[in-house]
Order: structure tokens, then C-alpha cells, then sequence
């Protein structure tokens, strides 16, 4: 049997990886896939050879995408691009040239999955994107198809690699977080321009897509609730670990009988969690449903041959559908088109958990009463306080407070209320409390 021959867009990290991991593996995939793999067909702006392993076996090489997606010969394109434009564009044109796609592109997905999916679905061809979430973790394979008999009630992941190296820097070094950002700049971990990475963007891009495989519903990006990393002090790593936590970038989603929770923020976990200790750039996904419990996946979630790893692994998978009627494959979204659910995504106002507090306060009778008035006229139950001791001379001291579970609405305004005290100084820290249970 021929091979199947590919188009892919992009010899970047994860281009060259794929070209690399197809390559070396390319007896054993075809084995698994039925019949070989090629790339007939590449287009890059820029590329280095030298460290491309195998690029001497495509037979074509341009620097015009367009071509690759108009390539008769081509049965399927990937697309490792990034961003939104082009990408958008070009997904598009080869799926109305009835090619099959692979994408790494979270954001694409995120934003436009649902345009996408939708022409994928009238055209009769396959869009697979498991690299676009947690790199080589196969998380998208397990919720959509490993889990299928479950309800899946949550998933909790930390699904950004930079944004848990600050802050297991932070925690394990006790340095700030503008030192730790510089080194994983240096390190080549976060972008000349990290905002993607540090304020939660690019893992709100990929718990979007989570959230849609686990619960059905169609994508909605813009109705996560995103809050990043960068005013979280070594001071609250430290108070947080002191009273059994730590302190990670999490993106959790949940199904509640009001909605859904959709937010990225970062979030203390009890430091027994395996999860708690997944450090460095290691992501991690947890996965709950209702039959088989909590399953947690972890791996890389980001670099060359990793993620080429879940791309090749979708080229197999669309490979082993090409024969296959199109409404017998494995749905985008894991449930089939017509029965995705409305259920909305809740504002954050709505969402109930438990919180972390720190305050710095005056050093006299009194205070902790006023604020605990605070909190029961709020329906706020502290679970746990301590209030350090005052240095020499000093008449400030830091107050850490935990809550029990509450919603969002309640603490906003009690935080509120709490800060017009006279007995307040500075801004109340408020981070928001998982146990992950």
C-alpha cells in the first residue's frame, strides 16, 4: 500500500521535531498506522537543517504554506504555524480541499475550534489536535476516548511548564518572581514576552478545550476567568508552605448544577497532592470522574520531540480513519455535534471555593474581632488563622487566614468591607483554595 503522504507548515521546535520522531520511528509507525507515513510536502519561512534530523527525505520544501494546502498529492496537513493568522486560514483551505488536519495550535482551537470543527464536519474529514493541550501528555485521547464511560465532574491541570518554574523557583529557592522570570527567559522556558505564560493566557487557551471534550459543551474562550502569576510574593509561597500548601497555576474546570467553572488562577493545594508536587516545567493533568475516581496524567508539556509525539501519534489515528465512514470516528469534541450541551459557563461571582488571605493589620486588641464580624455577617467560616509575631519597634503584623468554601460574590464583598477598616494597611493578598478531593 503507498504511503499516506503529509503537508506540514512549520519547521520550527516542533516541526523539526515531528520531521525527527517520523524519521527515526518510521518503520514502527507504519506498522501501527497500517502503511508509512511521509512528508511530501514542507513550507517554512525560516528553518535550520543542521539540526533537523531526516529533512533530506522531504521531497519539496518552499517557503509558501499555501502551496502545501493546494498540493493535490497531500492527504493530510499539519499545521505548526501557532497564532491565529494565517493559521486560521490556511486550516481552513485544506479542509475545503478535503484534507485531514493535525494541529498543535491550542490558541486556534481555543478560539476558532468551533468554526473549524463545524467545516470539518460538512466536509467529512478529521481535525486532531492532542498536541495543542500538555504537549506529550495524551490527555486529550484519555478524557475524550480512555474515560468515555464516565461523567467527568472535574479537571484540575497545571498545564503551563514556565509558570510552574517560577514558581517552584520561588518555593524551593525563596527568590522573587521578576529574578526567576529573568533566568527562565534566559533559559529559553518563557517568551521575550512571557504575557502569554505568566498571566494564564496560554492555559486558559488549553482548559477551554478540556473543558469542551469533559462536559460537552461547545468552546468559549472568552468566558474564562483568567488571572496570572505575577503578584504572587515569595512571602505567601512561604506563609502557604508553613501551613501545608503550595502555591500552583491552575486551571480548573467544573461541573456544577448551576454551570460550569472555566477559570485559570493561581491556587494553593494541600502539599500531600501528588499533583502539588509536580515541579519544574512538568505538566500535569487530574481528571475526575464519577466511576473510575481522581487519574492523573503528567509529562512534558512543551519542547521538540515531546509534542512531536502527540502530533505523529494523531497522524496515526487519522491514518487508521482514513477508510472510515465519517460519522463512525471518534467525534471532535467527544460528544457528537448534535447533543452538545448549553449549559453555561458560570462568572466567576458564581464560583464557590475556599480562599487564602493575607492581610497586614495593626498589633492591637480588637482587630481580629472586627474582621471576624466581617466574615460572619458575610456566612464565612476561617478554618484556620495565624497571626505572626511583630519585629522590634514594629506595631504591623502579617495575618494569614484560610476559609472554608464560599462563593466569590461573598468574599469580593467581605475583602471589601474588611479593607475600609482603619486597623488595615495595604492591599488584602487573596488566593483561592483547592483541595482537590
Amino acid at each position: 500500500m503507498n504511503p499516506v503522504k503529509v503537508g506540514l507548515m512549520g519547521l520550527g521546535t516542533v516541526g523539526g521535531g515531528t520531521v525527527s520522531v517520523l524519521h527515526r520511528n518510521g518503520a514502527e509507525i507504519a506498522r501501527r498506522a497500517g502503511r508509512g507515513i511521509v512528508i511530501s510536502h514542507a513550507a517554512a519561512k525560516v528553518y535550520d537543517a543542521s539540526r533537523i534530523n531526516g529533512i533530506e527525505s522531504i521531497a519539496r520544501i518552499t517557503d509558501d504554506a499555501w502551496q502545501v494546502v493546494d498540493d493535490p498529492e497531500v492527504s493530510i496537513v499539519v499545521e505548526l504555524i501557532g497564532g491565529y493568522s494565517p493559521a486560521r486560514e490556511l486550516v481552513l483551505r485544506a479542509i475545503e480541499n478535503g484534507k485531514h488536519v493535525v494541529t498543535a495550535n491550542k490558541a486556534l482551537i481555543a478560539r476558532h475550534g468551533n468554526e473549524i470543527f463545524e467545516a470539518a464536519r460538512k466536509k467529512g474529514v478529521v481535525v486532531a489536535f492532542e498536541a495543542a493541550v500538555a504537549g506529550g501528555i495524551p490527555i486529550i485521547k484519555a478524557v475524550r476516548e480512555g474515560l468515555a464511560a464516565n461523567r467527568i465532574e472535574w479537571i484540575a491541570g497545571i498545564i503551563n511548564g514556565t509558570g510552574n518554574f517560577i514558581l517552584t523557583e520561588m518555593r524551593d529557592k525563596g527568590r522573587d518572581f521578576d529574578d526567576v522570570l529573568k533566568e527562565a527567559q534566559a533559559l529559553g522556558y518563557a517568551e521575550a514576552d512571557p504575557t502569554f505564560d505568566v498571566e494564564g493566557i496560554d492555559a486558559a487557551h488549553k482548559l477551554t478545550i478540556l473543558s469542551s471534550i469533559a462536559f460537552g459543551i461547545p468552546l468559549q474562550f472568552e468566558k474564562c476567568y483568567t488571572e496570572g502569576i505575577t503578584r504572587i510574593s515569595r512571602e505567601d509561597v512561604t506563609y502557604a508552605g508553613e501551613m501545608g500548601y503550595r502555591i500552583k497555576h491552575l486551571g480548573v474546570t467544573r461541573k456544577t448544577d448551576k454551570g460550569v467553572e472555566l477559570r485559570v488562577h493561581p491556587t494553593l493545594i494541600p502539599a500531600r497532592r501528588l499533583i502539588a508536587n509536580v515541579d519544574g516545567v512538568m505538566n500535569a493533568v487530574l481528571v475526575h470522574g464519577d466511576a473510575v475516581g481522581p487519574t492523573l496524567y503528567y509529562g512534558a508539556g512543551a519542547g521538540a520531540e515531546p509534542t512531536a509525539s502527540a502530533v505523529v501519534a494523531d497522524l496515526v489515528d487519522v491514518v487508521r480513519a482514513l477508510t472510515t465512514d465519517p460519522g463512525n470516528r471518534v467525534p471532535h469534541l467527544a460528544f457528537q455535534p448534535s447533543a452538545l450541551s448549553d449549559i453555561p459557563v458560570l462568572p466567576m461571582d458564581e464560583v464557590v471555593t475556599a480562599y487564602y488571605l493575607r492581610m497586614t493589620v495593626q498589633d492591637k486588641p480588637g482587630v481580629l474581632a472586627q474582621i471576624a464580624g466581617i466574615f460572619g455577617n458575610a456566612g464565612i467560616s476561617i478554618e484556620a488563622m495565624e497571626q505572626k509575631e511583630p519585629g522590634e519597634g514594629e506595631t504591623l503584623v502579617p495575618l494569614i487566614m484560610l476559609t472554608q468554601r464560599v462563593r466569590e460574590q461573598a468574599m469580593n464583598e467581605a475583602i471589601a468591607a474588611i479593607a475600609k477598616l482603619d486597623v488595615i494597611s495595604g492591599e488584602i493578598v487573596r488566593i483561592r483554595l483547592e483541595s482537590l478531593r
